[in-house]
């Protein structure tokens, strides 16, 4: 899919295979967040902006992801689960992706770590040690990552709502046994890379050039504290493989908030430098 997106490095092109392989494998801002006063009655437009403020104060969460493609009349379901500090931008998530067409095997899961300015993945790419992780750096990828590695990271789901142009108040649901206010509404790439921690502003700003559109409509789900429960975006892309568009749904539950991290980044010694086989 994102292969010929991705070639300016040997390491865009491991992400990129993340990706590629589930498609053709069928062949700070600074604020405080308002918590309850963000309310049904509050302007949703500026409680969509605040929404990731929340996530900083709360520090921490467990995730679990899951992003759709469909390209033709495939449908394809990479599934994720893992941990993600909003303050030090630092996350783990254990990717797995969909079994072969025939149904007969299944991919190893991909460990990844999320990081500013980096995506770090284990068990991705032909010819990697097992030991060795991988290093993408997401200011490359064009859609910056919010596609590539199978999962959207979870504070720059949160920060693509920084740029929200339209959104109205749904109602009140439940997501996971808790009681939330549900939004919805469309979202601005280029905005939202304006005014994004800076850890998120370039590789915002590359999805705004690299997607099909800068357009990015949403449903998200808040607690009473202004936390986001639930997020679902819809990203497009054009594909070179395929020479049509492919349409995305990532959708990112977060909850247990506060729990304990503890992500670790790779040391350098850790880190393949050699040329990764495309699989």
């Amino acid at each position: 899919m994102a292969q010929r997106q991705h070639r300016r490095t040997g390491g865009a092109r491991v992400g990129a295979a993340v990706v590629a392989c589930v498609c053709l494998g069928t062949t700070g801002c600074a604020g405080s967040a308002q918590g309850s006063a963000d309310g049904p009655g509050a302007d949703p437009v500026q409680t969509m902006r605040r929404v990731a403020d929340a996530l900083v104060d709360a520090g921490s969460s467990k995730a679990r992801t899951s992003m759709e493609m469909a390209t033709g009349g495939t449908r394809v379901t990479i599934r994720g689960e893992g941990v993600y500090d909003y303050r030090r931008q630092l996350g783990r998530l254990k990717v797995v992706l969909p079994q072969d067409p025939a149904g007969t095997s299944r991919h190893r899961p991909i460990t990844e770590l999320l990081a500013p300015g980096a995506l770090f993945m284990k068990n991705r790419g032909a010819g990697v040690p097992a030991d060795k992780w991988v290093r993408v750096d997401t200011a490359t990828l064009s859609d910056g990552n919010l596609v590539t590695g199978g999962a959207t990271d979870p504070l720059a789901a949160a920060e693509v709502l920084r740029g929200t142009r339209s959104a109205t108040y749904v109602g009140e649901t439940e997501v996971a046994g808790a009681a939330v206010r549900h939004y919805r509404g469309t979202a601005d790439l280029g905005v939202a890379a304006r005014g994004a921690s800076a850890a998120n502003r370039g590789p915002l700003a590359a999805a705004a050039k690299g997607f099909a559109t800068a357009e990015v409509p949403f449903d998200v789900y808040l607690d009473d504290e202004g936390r986001i429960r639930k997020i679902r975006h819809r990203f497009s892309f054009v594909s070179g493989e395929r020479n049509g568009t492919v349409a995305v749904a990532s959708t990112t539950l977060l909850y247990d908030f506060g729990v304990r991290t503890d992500v670790r980044l790779p040391a350098s010694g850790d880190i393949y430098a050699g040329k990764i086989a495309e699989e």
